[in-house]
């Protein structure tokens, strides 16, 4: 399991824990209730002031069907009551038999915005008769803080499928920045290793390159070639140290750029199309010919073992 996806599973622990007792109090009382709307109806309005930060609550049968009223904390919605909720996110993947499940996150038809369904299994006498569904709004949970030290892996992303089959029809043709690659190059390490950009992406065939400032880092610059050819693009960034959070180091900037040129000359047909590098992360970005893109750290990309 790769570590974004382990984050958000550790999220999902981190409010499942804080689910736990509530949920199970308001399953016993739905089941002594099941399945009178009315009496449903009046034990969801009491049960949802005791779940936290629950935005939503209603009872589903065993059909997918709901027969109750959408229950907010401050009213009911009956207009919901009868809809066929069998093809919701929630109720599509694994239901549970017992206890509750968290569903993954989706898009509520309702509010329009990210939202997570606990879904409660009801038994009665032993059997299973319906569910209790309760909404969660992203925007609400406290969610644990997500790691920041993911380590980096090697990404591959395919690209447009008309673009890859008629790749062998296309050959490079030569841009002006292609002719000026040396000396935009030496200007972007100066950038990089002097100046304050963390983040470079270089657009061969349209001859331009877009760069992110540690003092700006919200906003970007694009400098097309006569900008980014000339040494005095410089001026525009103050000087200031190499940064002491960079994951790439000093030396390793020019490396990187230089192995871009390589893969942009190295074959006419299948070349790079624009190259960036992030020093704060670590990571390159490459897209190709074939617009297939590829996300490496650059320790990885600079390594002999690293073949294209």
């Amino acid at each position: 399991m790769n570590q974004s996806v382990m984050s958000i599973e550790e999220q999902k622990a981190t409010l499942s824990a804080q689910l736990v007792a509530p949920m199970a109090e308001l399953a016993r009382q739905c089941a002594e209730v099941w399945p009178d709307k009315t009496l449903l109806d009046r034990t969801l309005q009491q049960g949802i002031h005791s779940i936290p930060m629950c935005k939503l609550v209603y009872a589903i049968d065993h059909d997918g069907r709901q027969i109750s009223a959408n229950v907010a904390a401050d009213q009911l919605h009956e207009q919901f009551y009868k809809q066929d909720l069998s093809q919701r996110p929630y109720m599509t993947s694994m239901l549970p038999s017992i206890g509750y499940t968290l569903s993954d996150v989706y898009i509520s038809r309702l509010t329009e915005r990210p939202t997570v369904t606990a879904v409660l299994a009801i038994l009665q006498h032993g059997d299973l008769v319906g569910y209790i569904a309760a909404d969660f709004d992203l925007r609400d949970l406290p969610l644990a803080k997500a790691p920041d030290n993911t380590a980096p892996t090697w990404r591959q992303i395919k690209g447009d499928p008309s673009i890859r089959e008629t790749v062998f029809m296309q050959h490079r043709a030569v841009s002006q920045l292609d002719l000026h690659l040396d000396d935009v190059i030496a200007t972007l390490v100066e950038l990089m290793c002097e100046r304050g950009i963390f983040h470079v992406q270089i657009h061969f065939s349209s001859s331009r390159a877009t760069l992110w400032s540690m003092d700006d880092p919200f906003s970007y610059r694009v400098h097309v070639l006569d900008e980014i050819i000339n040494p005095e693009v410089c001026l525009a960034f103050r000087q200031q140290p190499y940064p002491a959070r960079a994951t790439v180091k000093r030396e390793q900037v020019r490396q990187v750029l230089q192995k871009f040129k390589l893969l942009r000359e190295q074959d006419e047909v299948i070349y790079l199309r624009s190259g960036s590098l992030n020093i704060i992360n670590g990571i390159v970005g490459l897209v190709f010919s074939c617009d297939g893109s590829h996300y490496i750290p650059a320790q990885e990309f600079l390594s002999d073992e690293c073949k294209f």
